[in-house]
């Protein structure tokens, strides 16, 4: 959320900023309804200090035979509580919606992100790599994954419905390797500290990233418990240090999860139905970082090239886009989203998106430090990207990496993870 003092003092800046994104937010409502909450709290404090007086006159009253007074004085000082229990009933209803208003208001876009409304408003940052030769028939991953046994749709379905996979033979064992690979590599050569938490979620911690409740029924939640199954581990990642003061020599601190992620996809029926590029549980490197807010421009910077060398690694083309204010996220600052080629559906497809958050996550989840030990805490910047997500590096692997003959040769990194160099049809890839 953003600082209250920002909205109070400075509400166009905030609607600018709301318009950019292109977020019908209830600034004005919200300055309206704190202003009645602010009054509401200085007429309570009012009464209050009435009642303190009163409550001191009435011993004097005593100690002086006023029966009559005290009795007046008794009488007006419950009158007084019962306006109080009133005015308090008023106030925590102001500051309820104060709270429910103030989190539909999204974060204030850079001065250097694009004007735009869609992805054609986009701006290209990078390209690496060449498209595969546009002149090859290529065939498309489901295709590819059907020949050489790799993932059955179709017993996913009977299992779990639409929307889900279930990956076969040496189709699993890539499956993990990719996994392993990515989370060994931001580890051991890119200095992130891995972390494995827990895949069900507490309410607030998604009210602490953001994304309740803007998203609401995006998410699978626990019928009895209420809790949410995770849609990223950032969710967990940035709850790990909610109400606490990191100490400033732990920043820059840089965070790797491997995780399932499990999303509803509610607003995408109907959308990249076919193979792997649009499932409700899939598995996902993510990258995030809690930084100081002087760093955080050049940590986002750094963790975008974390996501990026990982294509480069394993040989895919891809280009990385500035994403303008109305196709960037809810809760960020600035964003960048890292797209890789099909060369059998001939379009690019989103693998990764990186972002600076600026304090607007750790001012919801109250996440601060203290620069030394005399200085007052100040929230810390956070920032996340997917290092990278399986499903679609998966489908792109197949379609770049099998030749016309059907074998699909494994990407070096991979090898050693795989046990083998190349996957072809043979009785082994039969389920």
């Amino acid at each position: 959320m953003l600082d209250r003092n920002l909205i109070r003092n400075n509400p166009n800046l905030v609607m600018q900023g709301a318009e950019k994104k292109r977020v019908n937010a209830p600034v004005k409502e919200w300055i309206e309804t704190d202003r009645d909450y602010r009054a509401t709290l200085k007429e309570l404090e009012a009464i209050r200090s009435e009642l303190n007086d009163q409550s001191k006159a009435i011993g004097q009253l005593i100690s002086q035979g006023k029966k009559k007074e005290v009795e007046q004085a008794k009488a007006l000082t419950k009158e007084l509580k019962s306006k109080i229990n009133d005015i308090e009933e008023e106030a925590r209803a102001l500051e309820q919606k104060v709270i429910e208003l103030e989190l539909q208001i999204p974060n204030i876009p850079q001065e250097s992100v694009p004007e735009g409304s869609s992805e054609s408003d986009n701006q290209i940052l990078k390209r690496w790599g060449e498209k595969p030769d546009p002149s090859r028939l290529y065939k498309c991953h489901w295709d590819v994954a059907a020949s050489l046994s790799l993932f059955d749709q179709e017993r996913a379905s009977k299992i779990s419905g639409s929307g889900f996979a279930l990956y076969t033979g040496l189709g699993a064992r890539l499956q993990r390797a990719l996994s392993q690979f990515m989370i060994d590599y931001q580890t051991r050569t890119r200095g992130y500290q891995e972390v494995y938490p827990s895949f069900m979620v507490r309410r607030q911690c998604l009210v602490g990233t953001g994304s309740l409740p803007k998203f609401e029924g995006d998410f699978y939640q626990t019928k009895d418990d209420d809790l949410y199954l995770i849609p990223t581990s950032e969710v967990p990642l940035t709850n790990m240090y909610a109400d606490e003061i990191i100490p400033s020599e732990k920043l820059t601190m840089k965070l790797a999860a491997l995780t399932s992620c499990f999303r509803r996809e509610a607003g995408a029926a109907g959308k990249d139905t076919r193979g792997l590029l649009r499932l409700h549980q899939f598995d996902k490197v993510e990258l995030f970082k809690y930084t100081k807010p002087e760093k955080s421009d050049e940590e986002l910077e750094l963790l975008r090239v974390d996501a990026e060398s990982v294509l480069e690694l394993l040989g895919i083309h891809y280009r990385t886009m500035l994403l303008c204010g109305g196709e960037m996220g809810f809760s960020n600052i600035r964003q960048y989203d890292i797209e890789i080629w099909s060369p059998a559906m001939e379009k690019y497809l989103e693998i990764s998106s990186c972002s600076n958050f600026g304090s607007f996550q750790a001012r919801r989840a109250n996440i601060r430090f203290r620069r030394d030990g005399a200085s007052k805490p100040e929230f810390v910047h956070t920032l996340n990207g997917s290092g990278l997500a399986l499903p679609r590096l998966y489908a792109v692997l197949l379609e770049t990496y099998t030749k016309e003959d059907g074998t699909f040769v494994i990407p070096e990194p991979l090898q050693e993870y795989m046990g083998v160099d190349s996957i072809s049809l043979s009785k082994e890839c039969l389920v």
